[in-house]
């Protein structure tokens, strides 16, 4: 359902289904906190139609460990909430107990990722609609709107190999982004990450919106408005810089407005 229709169609939540259940007593709060920003962001993304059933995954890394919380796999992701989400090693072995199991193929894509830097805690990956309709295109997105352009300093694509389940693709998927945020996944989808949820999701939030414009724009049957050179390599620098870590708009400072659009809209069961 896109925002618009779920802010129409769904009733606001009465304030006390909005008040936050306490964590279990034996989990650390740092856990818990990261299971409940976790279980937002599953939310969010159903709210935003960035979903494909129980397929896909978001994951992160529990602070100060090598445990890492992902989807349980036959959940939706509007049914996900924080003490639902399983806890896997760093070899994807599940810790603790679950009525699900883990998707073999979310943890060697996002394994890969957690594991080359201690600082990209969250990664995102989705087969959304208009993300994996650029993703099959030949020239990826297209420097034709400014979403695009300022996005183009932090995108890297990887050739599609197969269904993500082989441990050998992992060097190439870490090879490949680099030190890039947003990864096109070519003939797949969508891959964001970062070192927080927020900034993790609103990467998402950005390469999905400008996707759309191309898919939008392209199926408008006109001629597109070529934008010069000299004006692509001016709009992507100030992409770099104004998304960047101290940029005016950096990303994810958007988070505490989401998680309030969230409540708005959902209530908050997820944090259950």
């Amino acid at each position: 359902m896109a925002l618009n229709e779920a802010l129409r169609a769904r009733p606001r939540k009465p304030i006390a289904a909005r008040r936050a259940p306490r964590p279990p007593a034996d989990m650390r709060p740092e856990e818990w906190q990261t299971r409940v920003d976790l279980a937002a962001a599953y939310r969010l993304a159903a709210i935003y139609g960035w979903t494909d059933l129980n397929n896909t995954h978001f994951s992160a890394r529990i602070p100060g460990t090598e445990h890492f919380l992902l989807n349980p796999f036959g959940m939706l992701f509007d049914e996900i909430t924080a003490s639902s989400l399983i806890k896997l090693d760093k070899d994807g072995n599940l810790l603790g107990e679950s009525d699900y199991p883990s998707n073999p193929a979310g943890f060697v894509i996002h394994g890969a990722i957690h594991m080359s830097s201690p600082d990209l805690n969250w990664v995102i990956h989705t087969h959304s609609r208009f993300g994996t309709a650029v993703a099959t295109q030949r020239q990826g997105l297209l420097p034709v709107s400014q979403k695009a352009l300022t996005l183009m300093g932090w995108i890297a694509y990887h050739d599609f190999e197969g269904p993500a389940t082989d441990i050998d693709e992992r060097p190439r998927i870490v090879g490949d982004l680099g030190d890039k945020r947003i990864l096109i996944l070519r003939n797949h989808g969508l891959m964001t990450v970062g070192k927080t949820v927020g900034e993790a999701f609103v990467w998402m939030y950005r390469i999905e919106t400008a996707c759309r414009i191309q898919i939008d724009a392209l199926a408008g049957g006109s001629e597109l408005q070529p934008i010069a050179e000299a004006t692509q390599r001016k709009s992507i620098e100030q992409g770099r810089r104004m998304y960047g870590p101290g940029g005016f708009i950096e990303a994810g400072k958007e988070w505490p407005a989401l998680l309030r659009q969230l409540e708005r809209i959902d209530g908050a069961s997820y944090r259950r």
